[in-house]
């Protein structure tokens, strides 16, 4: 389904399942919402999985840029609003994280329960930020995506997965082709703007999964334990196999993480009572 956001933007939506729970799965950069395939088939005979891409990526339009955090939570709000739901459980890949989070801090009052998988509480460092502005224009100059091919279809995995399955690296690579060069750099602008979450994290009183890879050398164990700690109700998983894509490094690890802790979720938390 199509699904029309604040400027007249189209979101993409795919929709399985058909449970009471509703589960919105966000992917992380620069990738659409195929990583969460695995994931999907899992969850979705007992919970509506809700699978949007975000604006810039995917299958859903490209707008004018950057695309800030709030803006593109917002446009999630939109497709719950769409589906008729009040509130939702979101999980978030790491750019899908940002978003989450963006999404507590505006309409805490429609969260049921938050997962940040392979993701950070805190904002870009300068250095970094500058080099998401370099790739920025990169993309927009050579209008083609193969810069973002280069920067991230390796890096977003173990030196295990590279070593044993190649194959993954290709799948990667191919989803990342598919993005929109000029989305992509949109989507970089605003994760360099972005401010950091820190500051709400005790506020959140609902139910956090926090999964993370062993092997990811983006957000790195010791973080992803700190982020933990942070909430309240906070859980640590590891994916002991896996880098920044425990989904599709570890698809049956991950699947059956999400499944068990949305099954723990408790009624009193998804009425709010």
């Amino acid at each position: 389904m199509q699904v029309l956001a604040d400027g007249g933007v189209r979101i993409d939506v795919d929709v399985t399942g058909s449970g009471e729970q509703s589960i919105v799965l966000l992917a992380g950069f620069p990738l659409s919402r195929e990583i969460w395939d695995d994931a999907t088939q899992r969850l979705a005979p007992a919970c509506r999985v809700v699978r949007p891409d975000l604006r810039g990526m995917g299958k859903s339009a490209v707008s004018d840029g950057p695309y800030l955090m709030e803006s593109l939570a917002g446009d999630v709000a939109a497709v719950l609003d769409a589906l008729g739901v009040e509130r939702a459980t979101l999980v978030g890949h790491s750019l899908g994280g940002y978003v989450a989070l963006a999404f507590a801090r505006m309409f805490m009052e429609r969260l049921n329960a938050l997962a940040l998988v392979s993701s950070r509480l805190a904002a870009d460092p300068p250095a970094q930020a500058k080099d998401r502005e370099r790739l920025a224009e990169r993309l927009l100059l050579e209008e083609e995506p193969d810069a973002l091919v280069s920067a991230y279809a390796t890096r977003l995995v173990s030196s295990e997965t590279r070593e044993q399955r190649p194959e993954i690296i290709d799948r990667v690579s191919e989803i990342i082709r598919g993005i929109d060069p000029r989305g992509a750099a949109a989507m970089l602008r605003g994760m360099a703007a972005r401010s950091a979450s820190d500051d709400i994290a005790p506020e959140i009183g609902v139910p956090v999964l926090v999964l993370t890879g062993a092997l990811d050398d983006i957000v790195t164990y010791g973080e992803a334990r700190g982020i933990a700690a942070a909430f309240s109700r906070g859980t640590l998983v590891v994916a002991r196999h896996s880098g920044h894509l425990p989904m599709m490094e570890e698809p049956s690890f991950t699947a059956v993480a999400l499944e068990e802790w949305i099954g723990r979720i408790t009624p009193a938390s998804e009425s709010g009572s």
